[in-house]
């Protein structure tokens, strides 16, 4: 096994290139390098250095990922004969893919690595931008950044931006987080007698005809708090600055306990405009469901007992523990599957119970969905009808029974009925799928819908409800069904 040697040819000019770089190069009789796009290089060749460039397995390949396994593999298979000198643009430990793909194999212990100097592309562009790296800067790669990468309070450079379709990949990306408009810098060849900044529009960035290898691209940090309202740390800070000492004094009085009415609130709602189907909607109720998700962690971080990454930790642990299928060996070929190893999963964390199934089933704020839930454990062990038609039989029981109680009993016995009534039918509810609370749900909205027509109606006639038969009315909520059906 021969050794690897990884040198880094600087940022563009010759002027800038290491003495003990280009000393190593001259002595070199071989010379491997990733591109020969570079400018040291036509000024290395014409003082007669040769090159082995890997350009064409660029042309070969669409994607950056299968070009950097290749030039890495291209080098290994070298080294088993001869002793190798890669370089590459830049320093070899920025932004430079196959050095890590190299030092892997070292690791491994495939190859010998050693890795030279050279000067980083980092400290040209820190000057020719004028920026001080303390203040928080993020470095992305351009051929493989998402929006989740983004942080919009610190400075970001961003290499890898090739040519006009990495960069127009690079826009689109940018866009879901910034304005069109944005001031984004191309920087080319920074610090060299090339250097050139062009400031532009966000939208026109994939415009600019000079982007090559030597492109990197500067997004400065939003100078404003509505700037960044599609940054998740701007939202955190909102909800701390309310529950902070100059903040809302109706924020600064709520409790886990004062919440809870409004959590149940915004769901609700959610799922009403879940029915309408109406995204918008959507968008904006969610955004109410997640302020009382992180009203709530910034109570928890106010009293000193948790903290919303302890909300993220415990929610983030639990789908991958809970997901053995993808995260792990087990396999699951339907989502029956699935959830049959999520409950087994869950039993496994809790140990072995101590306490009822019931107990942790409890909901004080819904009797509908504690009985769902009751149910739903009680069948996990077994107790069960073995079909729904076991169950609308019992329900069918059930109002017989309530009936002659209705004759025959008294306040005590027809309200004990009535609940046995409402009992069996959550539990037919839950051998359909169906969720009794979101059904009450809706029968509610129905309800309210058309009762508001029916009081339009009579205020729209000028006289009052008593001035109406029950027929009338009727016909008002009957005028109401039609006008939801369109007819």
């Amino acid at each position: 096994m021969r050794n690897i040697t990884v040198i880094g040819l600087g940022a563009a000019d010759f002027d800038q290139m290491q003495m003990g770089v280009y000393r190593k190069l001259k002595a070199a009789t071989k010379i491997y390098v990733r591109t020969i796009d570079h400018p040291v290089l036509k000024d290395l060749a014409q003082e007669g250095l040769l090159f082995e460039s890997f350009d064409a397995i660029y042309e070969k390949h669409g994607g950056f990922e299968a070009v950097y396994d290749e030039i890495t593999a291209t080098l290994i298979e070298r080294a088993a004969t001869e002793d190798v000198l890669y370089a590459v643009p830049g320093h070899p430990l920025v932004a430079e893919k196959t050095v890590q793909l190299l030092i892997d194999a070292h690791n491994k212990g495939e190859i010998a690595l050693t890795i030279e100097g050279g000067q980083s592309f980092l400290d040209p562009i820190f000057g020719a931008l004028r920026i001080d790296p303390i203040e928080g800067f993020q470095l992305l790669d351009g051929t493989n950044m998402s929006m989740d990468d983004i942080n919009m309070r610190q400075h970001i450079l961003i290499a890898q931006v090739y040519d006009t379709f990495s960069a127009s990949e690079v826009k689109l990306t940018l866009m879901e987080k910034y304005r069109d408009d944005y001031p984004v810098t191309i920087v080319t060849a920074a610090g060299s007698v090339q250097e050139k900044l062009t400031t532009v529009p966000l939208y026109e960035l994939d415009h600019e005809v000079e982007i090559n290898n030597l492109t990197t691209i500067y997004v400065p940090p939003v100078a404003s708090t509505d700037e960044a309202y599609r940054d998740w740390t701007t939202f955190r800070q909102i909800i701390a600055t309310l529950r902070g000492p100059n903040g809302c004094p109706w924020d600064q009085k709520q409790t886990h306990e004062s919440l809870k009415k409004y959590l149940l609130e915004e769901v609700h709602e959610f799922l009403a405009a879940v029915d309408a189907e109406d995204d918008f909607t959507m968008i904006e109720e969610l955004g109410d469901v997640l302020l009382q998700v992180f009203l709530h962690a910034q109570i928890g971080e106010d009293n000193g007992y948790f903290t919303l990454e302890d909300v993220l930790a415990s929610v983030a642990e639990k789908m991958v523990r809970r997901h053995p299928h993808v995260f792990g060996d087990a396999t699951a070929e339907d989502a029956d599957a699935v959830v049959a190893n999520w409950e087994a999963i869950k039993r496994e964390e809790k140990g072995e119970r101590t306490q009822s199934a019931l107990d942790d089933a409890y909901r004080e704020t819904s009797s509908l969905q504690t009985s769902y839930n009751y149910q739903k454990e009680a069948a996990k062990v077994g107790f069960d009808w073995e079909e729904a038609a076991d169950a609308l039989a019992k329900f069918t029981e059930e109002w017989q029974e309530f009936q002659h109680e209705l004759v025959h009993g008294d306040a005590t016995t027809k309200m004990d009925e009535l609940g046995d009534v409402l009992f069996t039918i959550v539990n037919v509810a839950r051998f359909y799928k169906l969720s009794p609370e979101e059904a009450m749900l809706h029968a509610n909205e129905k309800f309210a819908r058309r009762f508001k027509h029916v009081e339009a109606c009579v205020k729209q006639s000028g006289k009052s409800f008593e001035d109406f038969t029950l027929d009338e009315l009727d016909g008002f909520w009957n005028d109401a069904k039609r006008l939801e059906k369109g007819l």
